[in-house]
């Protein structure tokens, strides 16, 4: 058996050496020399990505040769995962949708918005819409009793008749833009929900009680009866103030919490967010959550003095947990950018966390995010939008990605893929240290899709091309044009290259 592994392990290391990998700043700047054989133009090679300084570059890489002839497989190509491709768009989901926006996607067509059931429309302030009468309607996708209701592209479905509870309601869409409503989905002590999940058919509605604390959680198995699920109570006994939790389930089916930990921080004075976020993991999303290594940490330099401040909510909303509202923190210098009110969603194995921006400078609020290849991190700070204290939630519909805020503007981006790139590779057949064949220019682009039984995980699809047409040969080469089509400040920003071999 001892020989079968190391067996297996020398074959498997073999297999892996056949791949030209290029990641590293040394692997890109030996892929592209400052030589002949190899050129790049409006190409800037920094911190192990190639970028381009205009809006376009051409690459050619050195020639990568062997001993004896092989064949390519394929090219993979992939991109800085900043995400920097947003647009912005008009606000999401209901026009009387109030409060933190929160957003799950269970598949084609069957989106999913909860938030408090305003009476009015946001557009029009508090100005009262006239009378109305409700009427029999139709929608396509929809093929139950559905009435009219006074707010444009919204429509009653019987559990949406039902009186309110004082939390938040469903409405369900099958195009993101006509939303049929379902009615209550959590009485008024779940009226702080800050995320949603789902699994095995039901969805997990997590809300803290009382507001900024100890993540509670209602599971729910049936989204159409306008009646609350059941409500498990506590599931996180959180030690440090704070929540406004995400919640997102791993591939294995673990859900992971990540929530705000005010200890570093007067929260009170930095919009009730903080520069630490805390990481919780359980097998099943209602209890024995456990506490892990914080996702994302930029505290500065701790004093060991003590500070207090005092919220508003906890005393009077849960008297038997909470006897006062003074909470402690640990006095940090110089001033710390704060981060909160978090959501989740993982594209391919990339996960990214989107939250609240508060900066250290007293910049306007915004929309931040972070990312990291691992649930456990640690998240890099990619960049933020927007202004405004944002609450957001993200979710994958219709083929695009979906930020809903608090703010004015809502954003949508096609993925972290950036257009356009386009390239081919060569071949040498003959060993004389040129190429003498080269493939078709092919335009390569990753692409994105549901995972079924997943919420949150998305699947991708990898920029390719498919090379097993090219003949065999003793050497291998490839070019590449990168062009920015977007008018956002993102860029088609080269991460990595994969070529593989037989």
């Amino acid at each position: 058996m001892a020989l079968l592994i190391a067996t297996t392990l020398a074959m498997a290391n073999a297999e892996a050496s056949e791949a030209w990998v290029i990641d590293s700043q040394a692997q890109w700047e030996e892929a592209i020399p400052a030589e002949p054989g190899s050129a790049k133009s409006g190409l800037e090679l920094k911190d192990g990505v190639a970028s381009p300084t205009g809006n376009s570059a051409t690459l050619q890489s050195a020639l990568k040769t062997f001993d004896k002839k092989h064949s390519a497989q394929s090219i993979v190509f992939e991109q800085s995962p900043e995400w920097l491709n947003w647009e912005p768009t008009e606000n999401l989901g209901p026009v009387n949708l109030g409060d933190a926006p929160v957003m799950l996607s269970l598949g084609p067509d069957n989106y999913w918005m909860f938030g408090r059931y305003m009476k009015e429309s946001k557009k029009d302030g508090k100005s009262p819409l006239p009378p109305f009468t409700p009427e029999p309607a139709t929608l396509e996708g929809f093929d139950i009793p559905l009435k009219t209701t006074k707010f444009p592209n919204q429509f009653d479905a019987a559990g949406g008749l039902k009186k309110g509870t004082g939390g938040y309601h469903a409405w369900q869409s099958r195009d993101m833009v006509n939303w049929v409503h379902h009615g209550p989905i959590t009485e008024s002590v779940g009226k702080w929900m800050t995320t949603a999940e789902f699994a095995d058919g039901k969805a997990y509605f997590y809300y803290d009680f009382p507001n900024d604390q100890d993540p509670h959680v209602y599971v729910d198995a049936d989204l159409f009866d306008g009646l609350p699920g059941d409500n498990k109570g506590m599931a996180y006994d959180d030690p440090s103030h704070g929540s406004d939790c995400a919640i997102i389930r791993d591939l294995d089916g673990k859900f992971h919490l990540i929530v705000e930990d005010w200890s570093p921080i007067n929260a009170r004075t930095h919009a009730w967010d903080s520069p630490l976020a805390a990481h919780a993991v359980s097998p099943d999303g209602i209890q024995d959550f456990k506490l892990l290594s914080p996702p994302v940490d930029e505290r500065t330099k701790p004093t060991g003095q003590i500070g207090t401040y005092n919220h508003p909510h906890w005393v009077k909303e849960n008297p038997e947990r909470f006897m006062t509202n003074v909470a402690e923190y640990e006095i940090h210098e110089p001033e710390q950018n704060a981060y909160g009110d978090w959501s989740a969603i993982c594209i391919g194995g990339q996960y990214y966390l989107f939250c609240d921006f508060d900066p250290a400078e007293g910049k306007n609020m915004s929309v931040g995010w972070f990312t990291a290849s691992s649930i456990d991190g640690p998240f890099s700070f990619c960049d933020s939008l927007g202004k405004g204290h944002p609450d957001p939630d993200i979710c994958f519909a219709e083929g695009k990605f979906y930020l809903a805020t608090q703010m004015k503007t809502d954003y949508v981006s096609a993925g972290p893929w950036v257009e356009s790139v386009e390239a081919r590779v060569g071949v040498d057949t003959d060993g004389d240290g040129s190429v003498d064949h080269w493939g078709d220019w092919q335009r390569v682009k990753e692409t994105y899709d549901y995972t079924p039984g997943f919420a949150k995980q998305i699947q991708k699809t990898p920029a390719s091309i498919d090379l097993s047409d090219l003949p065999a040969g003793f050497g291998f080469q490839f070019e590449v044009k990168v062009t920015d089509t977007t008018e956002n400040k993102s860029k088609p920003k080269l991460d990595k290259v994969t070529l593989t071999f037989e």
